[in-house]
């Protein structure tokens, strides 16, 4: 069987795949893929290795600056000819490009439908919106990074909005990816910092996909784990040089980054790389959508996201929590669905029928199907706590590696109040079809207790 987190890159992105004791044949769409210094002035020979010949380079007004001017100058001087659209911000309110249904609909109209592929200049956003276009236009996509500010680069899902509800959205990953690691150590610093706390999410998120295979029988993939676990082996050797901005660092934080995206693509899903600590970032997201202000980088809010999810993790710890079956059990006879839709509808505002919507689909709040998933969270008690303990790094010493880069660290260091963390807390569980830690607190009836522990540990 393979042993992913051995491979280099390149054996990872053998065409043929892998097949795994899982059952899948773990595949990446990358046909080409290079990470270092200078190497942006490969652009030629990636579109030649994807077998196209014009692209259609999309990128926003800070990524023209730092990376796609040079792109434009480089194919030009190649003599391919393409196409080059710069997207605009969608009114004068807004502050950045957002991953939406105006932006996607305005890269598609403006598209050239003599170009054979994308060729996204930028990182997460840019990205994400040209993985959407280019599936919807039936063409491949190819990226040149500017950030190691997430994981999304090789992955074949987008972090999308819809409708003000963030959605991960599962399309065809880029067939190329270029990240010219003298470009990626310009980047702003809290966009280094993003790529940083997007990546000590795979602690909590392997951790947690693991606890669901055990409570709902969700699918999961141990080679795929080893893969993120080695991900994150590479990043966290790498974290304390982020700040020097030495791009032999920064290259190897950007393959971490796409260690990642490569797990997500052998999985076919967001789940081998996001738990509750992505649920928090999403969860204010809407929460400013809903509210029409800004809100932090994704990568920064998901960073918090993670210290806040540690915490509830040593909580659960330190005090010897057990399942305890009267009190679970009392606690879903107690459930009341009109109070339930009321605390939904307080919470989710405008885009509270679409969160309705999904528990009509789900049926989370179900009396069998919880009483199901206690069944399992009881018998499996003791391999969920050896799961946490195996997979979540020590606190304090997760703590320091990001405090040290001064990134920030406490919801109020991105401007998040205390109710909207308690409330992303207990709404995370409603926003999609995924078992997460608040998901487990909430079949074991313990969901208030641990939301006033978050309330009253907010300035610790």
């Amino acid at each position: 069987m393979p042993n992913f987190g051995k491979m280099t890159l390149s054996e990872l992105v053998r065409p043929e795949g892998h097949k795994c004791a899982c059952g899948k044949t773990h595949v990446c769409a990358l046909k080409y893929l290079n990470i270092g210094r200078g190497i942006i002035e490969e652009v030629p020979k990636m579109i030649a290795a994807m077998g196209k010949k014009r692209p259609f380079v999309v990128c926003d007004d800070n990524t023209w600056a730092v990376a796609g001017r040079r792109v434009d100058e480089i194919l030009t001087t190649a003599g391919i000819e393409h196409g080059l659209y710069v997207v605009p911000l969608e009114g004068p309110d807004s502050v950045r490009v957002a991953p939406a249904e105006w932006e996607t609909g305005s890269i598609i109209m403006n598209f050239d439908p003599a170009c054979d592929m994308f060729l996204a200049v930028g990182s997460g956003v840019i990205n994400d919106l040209c993985k959407v276009a280019a599936h919807a236009t039936g063409r491949p996509t190819a990226v040149v990074g500017t950030a190691p500010s997430m994981d999304g680069y090789a992955s074949n899902s987008s972090s999308m909005e819809m409708n003000h509800v963030k959605v991960s959205l599962y399309n065809h990953g880029p067939e190329g990816i270029l990240l010219d690691s003298e470009i990626l150590a310009q980047a702003p610093m809290r966009m280094l910092w993003a790529g940083l706390g997007d990546m000590v999410a795979k602690y909590i998120a392997v951790c947690e996909w693991r606890i669901s295979h055990l409570v709902t029988g969700e699918y999961y993939c141990e080679d795929v784990a080893e893969l993120m676990r080695a991900s994150l082996r590479k990043l966290m050797a790498a974290a304390d040089r982020i700040t020097s901005r030495d791009p032999d660092a920064i290259a190897s934080i950007a393959e971490g980054l796409v260690l990642a995206g490569i797990g997500m693509a052998y999985a076919e899903i967001s789940r081998p790389a996001s738990g509750l600590e992505h649920y928090f970032s999403h969860m204010w997201e809407m929460m400013a959508l809903e509210r029409g202000v800004p809100y932090d980088l994704h990568g920064i809010q998901v960073g918090v996201g993670t210290i806040l999810t540690m915490k509830i993790y040593r909580k659960l710890l330190a005090d010897g929590t057990v399942p305890d079956r009267a009190k679970a059990e009392a606690h879903m006879r107690a459930f009341d669905a009109a109070e339930w839709e009321a605390q939904v509808r307080r919470i989710f505002g405008k885009t509270a029928d679409q969160i309705l919507a999904i528990e009509a689909k789900t049926h989370k709040n179900d009396p069998e199907k919880h009483a199901r998933r206690l069944d399992n969270i009881i018998a499996h008690w003791d391999e969920i706590l050896e799961i946490i303990h195996r997979e979540l790094p020590d606190y304090d010493d997760l703590y320091s590696t990001m405090a040290a880069t001064g990134m920030p660290m406490k919801p109020a260091d991105i401007d998040v109040p205390v109710r909207d963390v308690v409330d992303a807390f207990v709404g995370a569980r409603d926003i999609r079809d995924k078992y997460l830690s608040c998901s487990l607190l909430w079949d074991m009836g313990l969901t208030e207790e641990y939301a006033a522990f978050l309330e009253k540990s907010q300035g610790e």
